[in-house]
């Protein structure tokens, strides 16, 4: 029998590669003789008009081979498109006005980066400065400064849902608990920085463009609109390793589109990469989000009702694939718990900061640190225990496939059981009693509980829900989640697969080997899996990528399609050669056996050798070869309907949080004593991956809850612009992580398998929230905003206790 490859800690393939200094990253790749090299010229004002751009001087520095400003790009391009109605005109340079700090102006270039920066401080912009909004709520205001006079206002796009019967609920609810929730605007920092190489060949118009952009490829249609040129005339080719990207290299596509209009008007090869300071200013981020929430809820602890407004800040323009950020978790938006009646009203606001789109997690951090916070707010206001308050609300076992008030099917899981276990792992009740005992020594000890589900393998339609059904009616309907795989197999044996789903460290090639090896009944480290994408000759589709935790549930189930493809064909030549029924033949350990007859076999290689060599003697409908493509989707992922209802997701997991904290009474800081999280993400094809996905993701959960924030001030200047003001957790900020599963497979994959690797990002947050909140109550502090550095939370205790004294001198009357 074939020994069982699928679900084993088999170390990375990678891996060998990258610890010996072999990788190839884009800074690696000289593709093309005669490479010239860009920098770029970005606005040092938040919101100015461009008056004049002279570029004379720094034209005829030594070196320099051409400088392309917005003039230029307003010719040679059109606006991105963009998935809402509002007119926003955006382009790769800024044409006629800036908007945020950092937005580029023009471009150098110049036989070395050095030259290029230099002739930089030769060009001379000349701006009229205008005011500047920052702040969401104040962006809203009919007064506030307007970014784009064509739009009429600042908000990009507005819609509500009304799902259930909310109204009967909140007239019939017990209380009625309501809260504002800030959450702050962090990013994602990978070792490797943005890069771009582009090569536009004039005599057949075409494009070749090299990058490390991540997907999603339906972005690969927005760039041919903007260069107005035939999508297969754009060729994107991105390198087999890519230093990290935690969902912000979708963002590169701005600067593929400007990099191959520099090199198309200059008619020589650009490379450009990124530096930090430009990545941390100007590069992309997750949204800012301003919640309120309103909870009805029954004094046995029942939510019964829901109601959401939420505020995303999408920054100086909004661009594809935003608004993703405030749609990503429209399916999930309950959570984990059985809450039927949800309105919530939705609203992209643009304001003078650096734009927006997918990072890690992307949305579900803003969803669950209001939706967590209020599930414990509700505890408080009844006097119950949060681990009470959240056993009554979970979904049970028996409802799945549950299918949630706006659309969502969670497809299987068992959330009581990963939340017990939860419990049990941090030793809920001994805890609480350490903590009373604490209390009374003056120490602030805490424990911090959430749940939530993690989405996986976005469905292509739910973007579309930022439009409404007659919107939506008017052009074609938009769903699916579907990726590619190439299995092949050369005349000598040799195993290759070939993926789309550009992956960015998570172990991609490791898992397909491991697949294509239980399948065929080879070592997995015979097979080879080719990870670089190029879009002229790989199986790709507009939902490619890696993002949205998609290539468990999905990429993995393209592989196994693709490779059981390849195993019928054998078995069909067998079955020729063999005179047996191919339904009673298997594959075994290099060889095709004969269930009722072992020592009847035939050798893989002789039924390779016959396929490639003697394709005469292949059986009837057999063609000649062993090369097999498969594409895969969910059947479960459906446009949005007339009524708003939309399974925005493939498969969901489950993630249970319990997170130990002590804050010290002088100096505000946080410490974790533990953090204890359980997952279900159905069959763990790699369990070794699976904890360090988990890991990673925990860390940039980390980052949110306690040191992240890129800061601006109120007239729109960006502030933390280096790694001494933008504070990153590094691995002596780790706290001791205990890491269990419950493994409930999805009957949607082949495999069984849901996504992983994002949903600590999502309940880092906010679980480090509830812990802290817990911690402090004896203070009467609520804990309403991130990130939660010591400053803040020192300031937060000085007010409490500064209360606590005036009410004491306060005299009785």
């Amino acid at each position: 029998m074939n020994p069982n490859r699928i679900g084993r800690p088999m170390s990375r393939v990678e891996d060998a590669r990258l610890t010996s200094g072999q990788g190839t990253y884009i800074e690696d790749m000289n593709p093309l003789p005669n490479i010239h090299h860009a920098a770029i010229l970005r606005s040092p004002y938040p919101h100015a008009k461009i008056k004049a751009i002279r570029t004379d001087r720094a034209a005829q520095m030594p070196g320099i081979k051409g400088i392309v400003t917005g003039q230029d790009i307003a010719g040679m391009t059109a606006p991105f498109p963009v998935g809402v109605t509002a007119p926003v005109k955006y382009y790769s340079l800024a044409v006629g006005k800036v908007r945020f700090v950092g937005e580029p102006v023009a471009v150098v270039v110049a036989k070395n980066r050095y030259l290029a920066e230099d002739a930089l401080e030769a060009i001379e912009v000349e701006y009229e400065p205008l005011p500047a909004v920052v702040d969401i709520e104040e962006a809203l205001e009919a007064d506030a400064p307007l970014l784009h006079e064509e739009v009429g206002s600042n908000v990009a796009n507005h819609r509500t849902f009304d799902y259930g019967n909310v109204n009967q609920a909140f007239a019939e609810a017990d209380i009625v608990l309501k809260h504002k929730f800030l959450y702050p605007k962090y990013s994602a920092t990978p070792v490797e920085t943005y890069g771009v190489i582009a090569h536009y060949e004039s005599s057949g118009n075409h494009l070749t463009i090299w990058s490390n952009f991540h997907g999603p490829f339906t972005l690969q249609s927005v760039m041919a609109a903007a260069l107005q040129m035939p999508s297969n005339h754009l060729r994107i080719i991105i390198p087999k390793d890519v230093g990290g990207s935690y969902g912000i290299k979708s963002g590169l596509f701005p600067y593929m589109v400007l990099m191959g209009v520099v090199s198309k008007k200059l008619g020589l090869p650009v490379k450009w990469i990124e530096d930090r300071q430009e990545h941390l200013m100007a590069s992309s981020s997750g949204t800012d989000r301003v919640t309120w929430i309103e909870a009805a809820v029954r004094k046995d602890g029942t939510v019964t009702g829901l109601k959401m407004k939420m505020v995303d800040n999408v920054g100086g323009y909004i661009r594809a694939p935003e608004p993703a950020c405030l749609y990503r978790t429209h399916s999930n938006s309950t959570g984990a718990y059985r809450i039927q009646n949800l309105f919530m009203e939705t609203i992209a606001v643009m304001t003078n900061k650096c734009p927006t789109g997918l990072i890690r997690g992307y949305g579900g951090q803003q969803l669950y640190f209001p939706l967590e916070r209020i599930m414990q707010m509700v505890a408080d206001k009844l006097g119950m225990d949060p681990a009470d308050v959240i056993r009554r609300n979970l979904i049970r076992a028996e409802e799945f496939p549950y299918h949630t008030a706006s659309g969502g099917i969670y497809d299987s899981g068992d959330y009581h059981a990963a939340f017990e276990k939860a419990l049990e792992s941090v030793d809920y009740r001994r805890f609480r009693e350490r903590q009373a005992q604490a209390r009374k020594e003056g120490k602030y000890l805490g424990i911090g509980l959430a749940c939530i589900v993690e989405p996986s393998g976005s469905n292509m339609g739910y973007i579309t829900i930022a439009l409404t059904p007659e919107q939506r009616a008017k052009s074609l309907p938009k769903s699916g989640c579907a990726e590619g795989a190439t299995v092949s197999i050369d005349p000598s044996g040799g195993i290759s697969v070939r993926i789309s789903t550009t992956p960015t460290g998570q172990g991609h090639e490791t898992v397909a080997a491991q697949i294509v090896g239980e399948v065929l009944g080879v070592d997995p480290r015979s097979v080879r899996v080719i990870a670089e994408m190029d879009t002229l000759t790989s199986p790709w589709s507009v939902a490619s990528g890696s993002y949205s935790s998609r290539f468990a549930p999905i990429g993995s189930s393209a592989v196994y399609q693709a490779a059981g493809k390849i195993k019928q064909k054998l078995l069909n030549i067998a079955s020729g050669q063999m005179n047996k029924p191919t339904e009673s033949l298997d594959i075994q350990n290099g060889k095709v056996v004969a269930l009722d007859d072992p020592q009847q076999q035939i050798s893989l290689k002789r039924l390779i050798g016959s396929a490639h060599w003697n394709p005469q003697g292949l059986p009837a409908g057999v063609e000649p070869g062993i090369h097999e493509t498969a594409f895969y989707s969910i059947p479960t992922a459906l446009p949005p309907d007339e009524n708003d209802f939309v399974n925005g997701s493939a498969t969901y997991g489950f993630v249970a949080d319990a997170v130990t904290v002590e804050v010290d009474a002088d100096t505000g800081e946080v410490k974790i004593l533990d953090y204890i999280t359980i997952h279900d993400a159905g069959k763990l094809l790699n369990p070794l991956i699976v904890d360090g996905q988990i890991m990673g993701g925990l860390a940039h959960g980390l980052g949110g809850a306690l040191y992240e924030e890129l800061v601006y001030d109120q007239n729109g200047h960006f502030l933390t612009g280096s790694f001494m003001d933008y504070l990153c957790p590094t691995a002596t900020e780790m706290p001791r992580v205990t890491i269990k599963h419950c493994e409930t497979a999805s009957p949607l994959t082949p495999l069984g398998a849901k996504g992983l690797g994002e949903g600590n990002t999502m309940s880092a947050p906010v679980v480090i929230a509830n812990a802290v909140a817990d911690a402090l109550s004896p203070l009467g502090i609520s804990i309403d905003s991130l990130p939660l550095s010591p400053n803040r939370i020192w300031t937060l205790m000085q007010e409490a206790r500064n209360r606590t004294k005036l009410l004491k001198e306060e005299p009785v009357i």
